[in-house]
């Protein structure tokens, strides 16, 4: 006889197997794991993000908002969230606590306004979302939505995440005829796909030790800090941001980490260009927003007529030539632009009556390709952008981090600058696709001026700079070059002062410039490697509506009603063997 055997005849067998049980219950809580079977491992997280949460020596407080009674697209949000922060307390040994909870919910209706109003300076984002009611086309359900949550840690400033995607993704349209509509479930399911890089990036820089130093450059036309108000607001909390003035001095690798050069107007002098490239053999970082050709709108609207774009002789390229891209002189349209207002006509009461036309001079842009800095972002607004050609660089790899979309084409220098809608002959030409706006540079950069420079000047830039005159770069670095200054630049309103970055005056949406800046910087300067996390993909499986819609019934019959009758089923089926074998 068997030891099972024996066991069950003991009078207390089963308290053996309640001890059993509680034994294998307890060890397993000393465990944690869980397996991923997903195609695109969406409910993985990267080694970046595991190396951040397992660095974690004080407690970070999560305060989400998006709880509640929700609409199904936001649920599923919410739902994906609460899973993810879970698992970031796990895997940080409680030290990510998590609360969710409505803000101002016991609150009287002046004090919650006024809470609103404070959480809406700090950039919690609130929506208003108009739902028709299920099966009443005539009834709609509004609901204020908050898609944020706020991460402490000591009395640092909390930073905000905003839970939405930071992708709008459009249904299929024709670009010249149809108005884009919003995929609003492929929106929300892109959402989830940056959850996680979101929260790690937001306790990487609230727990990072070093707070790496950016410069802006001037000394060549530069912007004002009205035209980049936006700009140093989006980087005060995250950097430290100095003025570096290019004709004083040398910049310093070691005290700089990145050095931003924004739509300069003034021509770069050879001591100029002397300066970035030594800056860069030494093992800089360069962000370059620069304006190859005049184009401004106001010169348009102002003058209202027609007028010829002009090259504004910055004399850099032959310094970025050598690093791998010429900016061309040209200028890039696309079918799929912005829209400007453009007085039509005059109402009775002698009032300009506006109509908001498309501007091919303001391509959209996205990215091309599965790059870490661009992939997943909303489309980027440029204002008069060039083309970018990528040429011979020994040693560099380019990466095209933002490009045109597959209606494009480029006019030349001296080109016309028109608010005339391209004609049916016109749009014929526009037969270019994906043409590059912004490049990503890496490797070992070699100098303009090797061969090129005296021993006497060459000591005096040893003497300036406290290091060697450098013909090679000492190590692999990075640049990014883009061909438009107004990207990272923001318009002024005579009324409200400086709007946000990637705004247009008049027009209510705010276009990604500021995050793909953002997302610039953090790839040249962090080492975290959290992009990694930032090119996760979730694919979107969804029901055929028309269908769910016409066989809801059915479907409800197979789910419910299938299960209950075959419970009863095989109940019946028991009593009936029952009475069957006992009978006798």
């Amino acid at each position: 006889m068997s030891i099972i055997q024996k066991s069950i005849k003991h009078k207390y067998w089963w308290l053996g197997v309640l001890a059993f049980f509680v034994a294998l219950t307890y060890i397993a809580s000393l465990f944690h794991y869980r397996a991923d079977l997903t195609a695109e491992k969406r409910f993985s997280l990267s080694n970046a993000t595991r190396k951040i949460l397992n660095n974690i020596d004080t407690p970070v407080m999560v305060q989400v908002f998006l709880t509640g009674d929700l609409p199904a697209d936001y649920k599923k949000l919410g739902s994906a969230t609460s899973d993810l922060l879970n698992e970031f307390r796990d895997l940080s040994g409680n030290k990510v606590r998590v609360r969710f909870e409505r803000p101002g919910a016991d609150l009287a209706d002046t004090e919650r306004l006024a809470l609103y109003d404070s959480l809406a300076r700090m950039g919690v984002v609130f929506e208003q979302s108009e739902d028709m009611a299920a099966g009443n086309n005539d009834k709609s359900v509004n609901q204020l939505i908050i898609p944020s949550a706020l991460v402490f840690r000591g009395n640092r400033p909390p930073v905000v995440i905003d839970l939405r995607s930071s992708r709008k993704v459009f249904k299929n349209f024709n670009v010249l005829n149809d108005v884009p509509q919003e995929d609003k479930e492929a929106t929300r399911n892109a959402a989830e796909a940056l959850l996680e890089y979101k929260f790690a990036n937001a306790i990487d820089r609230l727990t990072r030790k070093y707070v790496p130093t950016i410069a802006y450059a001037i000394g060549n036309g530069e912007p004002g800090s009205a035209r980049v108000y936006d700009l140093i607001q989006s980087m005060r909390n995250d950097y430290r941001l100095g003025i570096f003035d290019l004709k004083q001095s040398y910049p310093n690798p070691q005290q700089i980490d990145a050095l931003m050069i924004v739509k300069p107007t003034q021509q770069f002098t050879d001591e100029d260009k002397l300066k970035i490239d030594q800056y860069v053999m030494h093992g800089g970082k360069v962000l370059w927003f620069v304006d190859k050709l005049y184009a401004e709108l106001d010169s348009l609207m102002r003058s209202k007529a027609d007028f010829v774009a002009y090259d504004r002789n910055l004399d850099l390229d032959d310094l970025l030539f050598k690093y791998g891209v010429r900016v061309n002189g040209d200028l890039l349209q696309d079918l799929n632009c912005s829209k400007i207002p453009v007085v039509v006509g005059y109402n009775p009461d002698n009032s300009p009556r506006m109509q908001r036309i498309p501007f091919p001079y303001y391509p959209f842009l996205s990215a091309p390709n599965n790059n870490p800095i661009s992939k997943n972002l909303d489309r980027v607004l440029p204002i008069f952008p060039s083309s970018i050609d990528t040429v011979k660089a020994e040693g560099i790899r380019k990466t095209v981090l933002l490009a045109t979309d597959t209606n494009s084409r480029s006019l030349s220098s001296p080109a016309m600058v028109t608010i005339n809608i391209p004609t049916e002959q016109e749009l014929l030409t526009f037969n270019k696709s994906h043409v590059p706006v912004s490049v990503l540079l890496e490797g070992r950069f070699r100098s303009l001026f090797a061969n090129r420079l005296t021993q006497q000047v060459k000591d005096s830039v040893a003497n300036a700079l406290g290091k060697p005159f450098a013909e090679v770069a000492e190590q692999p670095t990075q640049q990014i070059v883009t061909s438009d200054g107004d990207m990272v630049t923001n318009a002024v309103s005579n009324t409200t002062g400086p709007l946000a970055m990637g705004m247009l005056p008049m027009e209510n949406y705010r276009f990604a410039n500021r995050e793909y800046l953002l997302n610039c910087l953090d790839y040249l300067v962090s080492n975290n490697g959290l992009y990694e996390a930032r090119n996760k993909d979730v694919t979107l499986r969804l029901l055929d509506k028309q269908k769910v819609a016409g066989q809801r019934t059915r479907w409800q019959l197979v789910n419910i009603g299938l299960p209950v009758a075959l419970v009863l089923l095989a109940g019946l089926i028991f009593q009936w063997q029952r009475k069957r074998k006992y009978a006798a």
